[in-house]
């Protein structure tokens, strides 16, 4: 099986347990599961609508300022922002407001319609999306084409041990919507496929990228 990030050939593994086959490419750290437990979007839908994540909810929060205070430092000052993959609800949209950033939103299930396809930002965010795209790639090198030449991407998923035994003990993998994983080595390589600047990541599940600066006009 090729790896869907950089095309090499990978190997496979068993999880005992579940039955389920993974291919993980040694040159990018990439793993992803056989695409017959791909899920359809309907499915998805199921388990995302009984996510609680309610914008009063103190810990829901939390956690979105935790990404914030690792990239906002990392992107200067953006006036305009779009958070790709919101889900129900616009929380750190409203965040990003609160930080002087003005930000749409966009969710295929959620909120689908963006007024204006076109429109380009000077950052777009994502967070706990990329675990569950089945071509990863053709989402990235679309997301860099929606920032103007400086802006930044910044995306948070969880990182894989690298390690087939280890990762078959990993929690993240056990919510059957996560179908690809990624280290910070898979981001890189995907850095240099489209010629963006990799700014750097946190070791654990948040990584920033700039497109070229030399495009401006």
């Amino acid at each position: 099986m090729k790896c869907h990030i950089c095309n090499r050939s990978t190997d496979s593994f068993l999880h005992e347990k579940t039955g389920i086959i993974y291919y993980h490419c040694k040159g990018c750290e990439y793993i992803f599961k056989s695409s017959e437990y791909y899920q359809s979007i309907e499915v998805q839908k199921e388990r995302y609508d009984l996510h609680e994540n309610s914008e009063e909810n103190e810990g829901y929060r939390a956690y979105f300022q935790r990404f914030l205070d690792f990239v906002l430092p990392l992107v200067g000052r953006p006036k305009t922002a779009l958070d790709f993959g919101c889900g129900r609800s616009k929380l750190l949209a409203m965040m990003l407001k609160e930080n002087g950033v003005e930000c749409n939103v966009y969710d295929p299930l959620y909120h689908p319609d963006i007024s204006n396809n076109s429109k380009k930002y000077e950052l777009i965010v994502s967070t706990e999306v990329f675990e569950h795209l089945h071509d990863p790639k053709i989402v990235f090198e679309g997301l860099l084409s929606r920032l103007v030449p400086g802006g930044y991407l910044a995306l948070q998923t969880q990182f894989h041990p690298n390690n087939a035994e280890v990762f078959k003990k990993w929690y993240y993998h056990q919510d059957p919507t996560h179908i690809v994983f990624f280290r910070p080595q898979t981001f890189k390589i995907l850095a240099e496929m489209y010629k963006c600047d990799f700014v750097g990541d946190n070791g654990k599940n948040m990584v920033v990228f700039q497109r070229d600066q030399e495009l401006r006009q």
